[in-house]
């Protein structure tokens, strides 16, 4: 069972993310055009589950497919686009995650979607606490319940992704 660990930042994370970022340019190449850090872990001082968020943009995302065996040697479990047109999400870590992938294709909308909540966090950092506060709260009230930690915050996500899509264009 995978317990909702929610922690504070940790200056690592960032280091993991370059070499992270590294292997995969290793092994993918040619075809990702840019690696971005997102998620919690990419926002400093906002906590976050221990969990790497990278996402990798791609000159063709149906290209990604013949990669799988490839990053599957990096440990990471292809997941097919897991509910999301036009990504291809990896895991790494079983229950123990480590990192996250997102694979776009360049131009694809989801793309700016995560990097402006990003980035407005990284500015507005009142609701980047407010946001870490409410997770780490959630994870103590549901430390076995990904469902519950997920549905609990999802009111909040859609709050500061509205506010942050407006501020970025």
């Amino acid at each position: 069972m995978r317990k909702v660990d929610v922690r504070s930042h940790d200056s690592n994370w960032k280091i993991m993310f370059n070499e992270e970022a590294q292997r995969l340019r290793e092994v993918v190449g040619d075809e990702i055009i840019a690696i971005h850090h997102i998620g919690s872990t990419a926002v400093d001082g906002l906590k976050a589950k221990p969990v790497i968020d990278l996402m990798p943009e791609v000159q063709c995302i149906d290209a990604i497919d013949d990669y799988n065996e490839a990053m599957r040697e990096l440990g990471y479990e292809p997941m097919g686009e897991n509910g999301l047109s036009g990504r291809r999400f990896f895991k790494k870590g079983g229950d123990q995650r480590s990192h996250h992938l997102h694979m776009y294709e360049t131009g694809h909308p989801d793309v700016h979607r995560h990097l402006a909540f990003r980035d407005y966090l990284r500015i507005h950092l009142k609701e980047a606490r407010r946001y870490g506060d409410l997770k780490a709260a959630l994870a103590q009230r549901h430390p076995y319940d990904m469902e519950a930690y997920i549905t609990g915050k999802e009111a909040l996500v859609l709050e500061i992704e509205r506010k942050a899509l407006a501020w970025s264009t």
